[in-house]
Parts: C-alpha cells; structure tokens; sequence
C-alpha cells in the first residue's frame, strides 16, 4: 500500500481514526485535560493525529514524549506521573506502557478516563478504529459477555494444544472496548472482553501460538509457548526457543505472583485478522483467546494482586465450550446470536 514510513502515508484515514478515538471512544469534552504520553519507540504520527483531533474538540492536549522503557509496567519519570495524575483524560502510546505501575494506579484514583494503545502506529489505528465500525464490534461485545455471564464451566481447546478448563463462579465479564463514560475508568481497544474465572477451578495446559509480549525479545511467536496450569498457576513452561524465552524473563522477576493468570480475554476486531506483534493488536485478533500473567488489576473482579510486571499471550483458532455448549469451533463463532451480529458486520466467512 506504499510507504510507512512517509508523513502522508494514510494520513486521511488515520484523522478518521483520530477523531473516532477522541470522541466516540475516550468521550472528550471542551475544556477537558486531556494526556498523551508516549515514548522513542512511538509513532509520531498517531500522536500528532490525536492531539489534532483533540483540540478540534475542544479540550487541552498535552503531549509527554520520554525515553522508551526496557519493559513495560516501570515506573515512568516523575513529570509523566505527575501530568496523568492531574488529566481529565490519558491516553497512553507508549511502547513501554506504565499500566500496572504505581503512577498508573494512582492517575486511576485521581479520577481520569484511560486508554492503553501501546504500539499503535499509523495502520493499526486505521485497522482497529477508523475502518471498524465500534457501534457493531460493541453490540458483539455485549452479546459474548451475556453468555459467559449465563454460564459456568468455560472449556478452551486449541489446534496447537490449549486445553483449559475453570468455573466463572459468577465473576462479573468485562466489556473492554467500550466509550469511557466515568472518572478512573479504563477502556482498550475494541474487539476485547475479560474476566478471571476463579483462580483454584482454572486447570489444564495453556498454549501461546499467536503472539506473547512482554519479553522484549518476543512478539509474533515463532514456536509455541506450551504451559501447565494447576489452580491457577503456571507450574511448568516448554517448547523450543520462543518458550526458553519467555521462561528465563518470567523466573528473572524472583515474584511467585508472575506465574498466577490474571485474565481470560476474548478478541474479536474484525480489523485485525492476524497476529502483527504488536501486543494490543494481537489480543484482538478476530476470533481468538488471549490470557494474561502477572499483575491482577482490581477492575477485573475477584482478588486483585500486585507481580513485578504482567505479560499477555494469545491462541489462535480456538474452540470455546460454555456449560458443555459450543460457541466457537476453530476459530469460527457458531452460536446463532453470534452469527448473526457477525454477518451485520460483514466479517468474512460468515
């Protein structure tokens, strides 16, 4: 489609974008703060396309820029906390997100409406916003989330091995992608809905086949990261490189916590079709499981709890089982609601 790394490259579609994140999405009103913050490893033009849009709708754009973290969930330099804490709205960019850190918790407490789009360039904001209609992705949202709240023993099979079962327990199901409507609220990218089912109930093998970020050196997998699941725990990791990998970064942090699933998530943007490396892209790819490790946040229910970071992976063509139901076969929804919605959407192969 031409050359990414030109200033005008999709630069119409991504005001598009812009301004559907602004005002659809993070709901700013005139007068509010409203945050960027970014690191060296951000795309430039999606930050100068969001404060654009920010100041056309008329509120305040601030722009931090600082250097990009070795991981994510570091503290970020003391001007950064201290601009977040004190904004209306934050929406974060940077490679190296701060989610899960104490500033981040404590800009939360002070009030402000939050979004996590680490990584976002030019094409992803394209691809998961201006070209997805959010009005659409979030009625499949709303309709995914009704049925695992009618249900109780969630089953996951993957072609590459996953097979892990748990009991919601009545744990309340999160819709991820939605407009950002109260004070310390956060959103994501649409296309998301998490939960923790209960902890002692979730048993079985867990593999990452899609995606795995952080480790820095991860990404787009290469070889899967297969994992043993007891109580909720991660017990043992193996498989080739990419699982050597991924075990030396989780066992450096010396924090038990690190090993304990922290969500369950379902991705569904239908802009996103594959695995890019790209961690909030990659849990949403149409159709798939993504799980969380580490740090627990207190909005996904049940005990929260604190690790020394957090790291997200993804399964691709998954089968779901709720109560013994299928509502996804290989990677293909099949429950008649889904079907339907995802024909209104025009999402190829329904």
């Amino acid at each position: 489609m031409g050359i990414e790394a030109r200033p005008e490259y999709l630069h119409l579609e991504a005001a598009l974008g812009a301004r559907k994140l602004v005002e659809q999405i993070m709901l700013v009103k005139p007068g509010e703060d409203v945050v960027l913050t970014a690191d060296t490893s951000t795309d430039a033009r999606v930050v100068d396309a969001t404060a654009r849009a920010v100041a056309a709708a008329g509120a305040s754009a601030t722009v931090v820029w600082y250097d990009t973290r070795p991981t994510s969930a570091m503290e970020p330099p003391g001007p950064v906390a201290g601009a977040i804490a004190r904004s209306d709205v934050w929406i974060e960019f940077a490679f190296a997100y701060v989610m899960h850190s104490e500033a981040f918790r404590a800009a939360m407490a002070s009030g402000t409406r939050y979004a996590n789009l680490t990584g976002m360039d030019v094409s992803m904001l394209v691809d998961t916003i201006a070209r997805v209609d959010f009005e659409g992705v979030t009625e499949l949202g709303r309709a995914l989330c009704g049925l695992l709240e009618a249900a109780d023993e969630v089953r996951v099979t993957t072609p590459a091995g996953t097979d892990l079962r748990a009991r919601n327990g009545g744990r309340p199901i999160n819709l991820r992608g939605k407009p950002a409507e109260r004070p310390g609220e956060t959103v994501m990218l649409a296309g998301q809905i998490s939960w923790n089912p209960l902890e002692e109930t979730q048993e079985g093998v867990l593999v990452f086949d899609g995606a795995a970020w952080p480790p820095a050196e991860l990404g787009l997998l290469r070889s899967p990261v297969r994992m043993k699941v007891s109580e909720g725990v991660v017990s043992a990791i193996e498989g080739g490189s990419d699982a050597t990998t991924f075990a030396r970064w989780m066992e450096s942090h010396g924090d038990p916590n690190m090993f304990r699933i922290a969500h369950w998530s379902l991705g569904f943007n239908p802009g996103v079709t594959r695995p890019t490396g790209r961690i909030v892209e990659d849990e949403r790819v149409f159709g798939c499981v993504e799980l969380g490790l580490g740090t627990k946040g207190a909005w996904i229910g049940g005990e929260p709890w604190v690790a020394a970071a957090h790291t997200d992976g993804s399964m691709l063509d998954p089968s779901i089982y709720l109560d013994g139901e299928a509502i996804e076969l290989d990677g293909r929804y099949v429950h008649p609601t889904l079907v339907e919605i995802c024909r209104r959407l025009a999402v190829p192969g329904y």
